[in-house]
């Protein structure tokens, strides 16, 4: 995968958004605020807890408690379901940049380790990364990962937890699957990303791919979204 910034742009736009009730495409945009607000740094024991529901049709999938649980080298956040069972770990190498990312459909490991908010928490920024990805279980296969974050406003924002002044930014990703018959694999992750409690308050991601050598359009994957219930 070699793409060009301008290419992947393009290309990349071209990704599903979920749509419905649900979706907060036509949130309230406010002021950026001054001074621009610090992100909150993490502590044992900070907690968010997240409705987690299929963005086709509405339904809840599962409300799911995320805790941190160590600073170290690697500062660990464990999640667990409503009924007790225990999911992966995110684990992040410094504040925000994300190694274990927990929000995809399979457990994706990532060297060098990517942002999970901008750099610059300013309307104007946007930025293009790079790195490797591997699958959880599969460390020795290490495929490509392309994205480009940038930040579209700050809005006003009601979720179950309340109502927060969030910026949000949409991350478009085009990356290599591990199956060779994909093709022209794309995601779309759009955050609402509140620096006081140090976490997004709301989120959708959809995505799509091309079977190899065949003719048609894009196949959908699955389009989900998560608000914030609660946090500490």
């Amino acid at each position: 995968m070699n793409l060009s910034r301008r290419t992947f742009i393009a290309s990349a736009a071209l990704a599903p958004v979920a749509c419905g009730g649900l979706s907060y495409e036509h949130g309230i945009p406010v002021t950026q605020p001054k001074p621009l607000p610090l992100v909150r740094l993490p502590q044992v024991g900070q907690e968010w807890t997240y409705i987690k529901r299929d963005a086709f049709n509405g339904k809840t999938l599962d409300v799911i408690n995320e805790r941190v649980a160590s600073i170290g080298s690697n500062i660990v956040i464990d999640r667990m379901t409503s009924d007790g069972t225990q999911l992966p770990s995110e684990v992040q190498t410094s504040w925000g940049m994300v190694s274990t990312d927990t929000q995809w459909p399979r457990l994706l490991n990532f060297n060098p380790s990517l942002p999970l908010w901008p750099e610059q928490l300013s309307v104007n920024w946007g930025k293009q990364f790079t790195t490797k990805y591997s699958i959880a279980g599969n460390p020795e296969y290490r495929m490509n990962w392309q994205e480009y974050m940038s930040v579209q406003g700050w809005e006003k924002i009601t979720v179950p937890a309340g109502e927060f002044v969030a910026l949000r930014f949409q991350t478009l990703i085009n990356y290599e699957s591990d199956d060779p018959n994909k093709v022209d694999c794309i995601r779309k992750d759009t955050v609402w990303f509140a620096p006081q409690i140090g976490r997004w308050v709301a989120r959708e991601a959809s995505g799509s791919y091309q079977i190899q050598g065949q003719i048609g359009g894009a196949i959908l994957e699955g389009s989900y979204q998560w608000q914030l219930s609660s946090y500490k």
